[in-house]
């Protein structure tokens, strides 16, 4: 009897299987615009960010994801580095995910700037990294040219060699960059090289979204 019933309901297990459809293959991310528009709606106002996929893919892709995916709602400006020579203002502010597990995605290879001639001009916008390829959820927003951060090929230092990965520029919105640069910074926050640049009350991006059209 056992057998029997066990060969019997063999068709219809069959049956069941054969009906399950099959899992459907991830489709691949909708390719981008040449420039893409996004806007950081901040605590003090918006940034107009344009991306420049056509130069930059690997970087403005990265930021895309986060941009879609919203994790960057609720992040923070939290870093104003103010270098105290040249014309002023001279320096960076810096936001993002700050190592944050639930928010960070995959970090992604690195793009240089002899590789896709976007140099790091006052209003660009760069990937912030510790080693090259290690670049995630953190981003830079450059007051000043800032050409030490481009990549030297000739330089015999890895790091120098390799440089930042700039990827876009802020279009609207540099009043808003300046007041989140000259916010007062903590004397105790951060360490190394960053203790003295963590702002004391970061600045909290509120959302950040594409947008679309003209």
């Amino acid at each position: 009897m056992n057998r029997r019933f066990v060969l019997a309901a063999l068709p219809l297990l069959i049956t069941l299987t054969a009906a399950t459809p099959p899992k459907k293959a991830s489709a691949p991310p909708a390719p981008l615009p040449d420039l893409v528009k996004v806007v950081l709606t901040t605590e003090l106002g918006p940034i107009e960010l344009e991306l420049d996929a056509k130069r930059a893919p690997i970087a403005t892709r990265n930021f895309v994801r986060y941009v879609d995916q919203k994790r960057f709602d609720g992040i923070t400006f939290y870093r104003a580095m103010k270098l105290p020579w040249g014309e002023q203002p001279n320096g960076l502010i810096q936001a993002g995910t700050r190592g944050d597990q639930r928010r960070d995605l995959p970090p992604i290879a690195h793009e240089t700037t002899d590789q896709t001639g976007i140099l790091h001009k006052a209003g660009s916008i760069s990937m912030a990294r510790w080693a090259p390829g290690t670049a995630k959820g953190d981003f830079s927003i450059l007051l000043s040219d800032m050409p030490s951060l481009d990549a030297d090929p000739k330089s015999t230092d890895p790091e120098t060699r390799a440089g930042y990965t700039a990827f876009g520029r802020v279009s609207a919105g540099m009043e808003v960059v300046r007041q989140i640069y000259d916010a007062p910074i903590s004397p105790t926050l951060g360490e190394g090289a960053m203790k003295g640049q963590m702002i004391a009350k970061p600045v909290k991006v509120i959302t950040a979204r594409r947008v679309v059209g003209p």
